[in-house]
């Protein structure tokens, strides 16, 4: 008891007590994202006001980046107040994201399943069938160093951490490179989402994955700024983590129903 009445009087005079956590990144992500999506929409093709959806637009996408930005940093470098919360909200956010995929997965089967032998359609090309092994290699290798990334920052390594993200994020990038590679190819022979009903799951599919390795790419550029600068948040390293690993996996799901079903 006497413990409990000096810890308290302690966080009083200290300066320790828990506080509530307080940002306006939040509000200002969710302010742009209006103006941006669907206010600038409304004022082009409800109202044909052109002004109005170029302030929109204006004023919308400033208030994202920054959002994003002071989000990012205050995830990077400043610790929970209730901790082990984060794994906690990733994990239900992967779960969503899972339940996003699932939709477009039906939808393809249900395509795939009703042409038959039909498939794919007319006017699809002969996809590259090694470059996908070539990525899923790549993909698998940046999950492996992250890994080891982590353990190196678990043990207070700096340098060996920074080597092995940079190690992962090159990696990465790699991995987005192969898929705009092969987007250029396919559609300079006139492959393009609106081909057919094939383009339109093959884009959507792996169009989703690539928009989802960008933002672990976004992560892990964000880690490396906050360990060259002010330092990083042990939490944020964790999370990045998981988040880059379901990447991964989903990765076979994509690879192995597109190309090679």
């Amino acid at each position: 008891m006497q413990q409990s009445t000096h810890a308290a009087a302690h966080a009083d005079h200290g300066g320790h007590a828990h506080h509530w956590e307080m940002s306006w990144a939040p509000m200002a992500v969710s302010f742009g994202a209006a103006l941006l999506v669907p206010m600038t929409f409304i004022m082009h093709f409800v109202y044909q006001n052109s002004l109005g959806a170029i302030l929109c637009a204006g004023l919308g996408a400033p208030l994202i980046m920054a959002g994003i930005a002071k989000w990012v940093h205050e995830g990077v470098t400043v610790p929970s107040v209730i901790t082990e919360v984060s794994p906690v909200g990733v994990g239900v956010f992967i779960i969503g994201e899972i339940l996003i995929f699932l939709g477009l997965f039906a939808s393809y089967w249900t395509m795939r399943l009703a042409a038959g032998t039909a498939w794919p359609p007319a006017g699809t090309p002969h996809l590259n069938l090694v470059l996908p092994l070539i990525m899923t290699g790549i993909l698998v290798a940046s999950s492996m160093t992250y890994h080891y990334a982590e353990h190196l920052f678990e043990h207070g390594n700096k340098s060996g951490w920074i080597t092995w993200l940079i190690v992962s994020l090159v990696l990465g990038a790699s991995f987005l490179g192969c898929t705009l590679y092969e987007y250029g190819h396919l559609m300079a022979e006139n492959f393009v989402p609106s081909t057919n009903a094939y383009s339109a799951a093959f884009y959507s599919l792996t169009g989703f994955h690539a928009s989802h390795v960008m933002v672990g790419l976004a992560s892990f550029i964000a880690l490396l700024i906050g360990t060259l600068t002010s330092g990083v948040n042990r939490m944020f390293v964790k999370v990045a983590g998981i988040y880059w690993h379901f990447v991964d996996v989903v990765w076979f799901f994509v690879a192995s129903q597109v190309y090679y079903w």
